[in-house]
């Protein structure tokens, strides 16, 4: 009984299997001759499929399983290529077609990897560059200073709204420093709106000009933009990204604005065109870039230039450049490579007597 059964079921399965295969050949060829058919009435289905679909049902004179199949098929295809659907044979052809690889220069992976470290230094170099060759920027006036400076109405309004509330001293305390170190920052932005003014005559006297440039962050920086954009001229900003406080600021020319990854490449090009540097109070940063220019300066590893130490009283309560004569780090003629000023107006006769001499 059971090997009677064994063969019964495995005849039925063939029989299946038969059927299968006869319908599937069917279908291959109603298909063949249907888009045999579409090919020779133009490219793709009329508008009238539909409509001579459900005809043909009608003369056939009712319902037909094979007819029924090849309606289903055609409004099947019908509705793909209406939503833009791709047939099987289209996603298979597509998926045995080769690829070719990503050219390594425009692989983010390997361009971003440590291998790539050196075409990233490159870059920082070549497109700043490219960028100042596009805007006619060959001479630059640097100013420095620190993030933390701001604008002195915005610190008074602080001072006062803490004053009137009877905030404790630990609150008062840093803004009255904040106070006097928005002073420089009201400074720069007078001397820069004065440098970019003046560089502005010299372009229309048809003389070499420049643009003030800055760290294109906050504070100091910020005025210096600022200064430049009051003036109706242009401003550069050599910003570097940092985790925590540095952001470009508003103020700089949009063609101009840069953005560094390499603290060593922004350095490189605040010297690179620079025809003169003026340093306003600042933390480690700020004293890190006026002892660079000092130093390149003094060794002949960049032409002179005029350097502008702003702000008298600050800089005699920090930095004491006597006592590096007198210990003999320097020498006394080093002392001649920058110049303090405590005013804008005074600050601009000096460079443009400096610059004035130099061209």
């Amino acid at each position: 009984m059971s090997s009677f059964s064994d063969e019964h079921t495995g005849s039925d399965e063939r029989r299946n299997v038969e059927r299968r295969d006869l319908e599937r050949r069917a279908d291959e060829r109603r298909t063949t001759e249907r888009r045999g058919s579409e090919r020779r009435e133009g490219d793709g289905v009329h508008i009238d499929d539909e409509r001579r679909i459900s005809s043909r049902r009608s003369d056939q004179g009712g319902p037909n399983r094979s007819s029924d199949r090849r309606s289903i098929e055609e409004r099947r295809d019908l509705d793909r290529r209406g939503t833009g659907r791709r047939s099987t044979d289209e996603v298979v052809a597509e998926a045995m077609t080769p690829h070719l690889p990503t050219k390594s220069y425009r692989d983010i992976d390997f361009l971003t990897s440590p291998q790539a470290r050196t075409l990233r230094i490159l870059a920082e170099y070549l497109e700043p560059e490219a960028r100042f060759e596009s805007q006619d920027v060959s001479n630059t006036l640097v100013f420095f200073g620190s993030a933390r400076s701001r604008p002195l109405e915005e610190v008074q309004a602080d001072l006062d709204a803490a004053r009137q509330r009877q905030a404790p001293a630990d609150q008062i305390g840093p803004l009255e420093n904040a106070l006097r170190l928005a002073r420089y920052y009201e400074d720069a932005r007078v001397l820069s709106k004065l440098l970019t003014e003046w560089a502005q005559q010299l372009c229309r006297e048809d003389r070499e000009g420049f643009v003030v440039a800055s760290g294109g962050g906050p504070g100091m920086m910020e005025a210096c933009n600022r200064g430049a954009h009051e003036a109706g001229g242009r401003s550069v900003g050599l910003n570097i990204s940092l985790p925590f406080e540095q952001a470009p600021n508003p103020y700089i020319t949009p063609e101009l604005s840069l953005e560094f990854h390499y603290f060593f490449m922004r350095k490189l090009w605040f010297v690179q065109l620079a025809i003169g540097v003026v340093v306003f109070p600042g933390g480690f940063g700020t004293l890190d870039e006026l002892a660079e220019v000092l130093t390149l300066i003094q060794t002949g590893r960049s032409s002179p230039m005029p350097v502008v130490v702003y702000g008298k009283q600050f800089w005699e309560e920090t930095v004491d450049f006597e006592a590096l004569a007198r210990w003999g780090t320097i020498s006394q003629e080093d002392l001649d490579l920058f110049h303090v000023c405590d005013d804008p107006h005074e600050a601009l006769a000096y460079l443009q007597q400096q610059l004035e001499l130099g061209s």
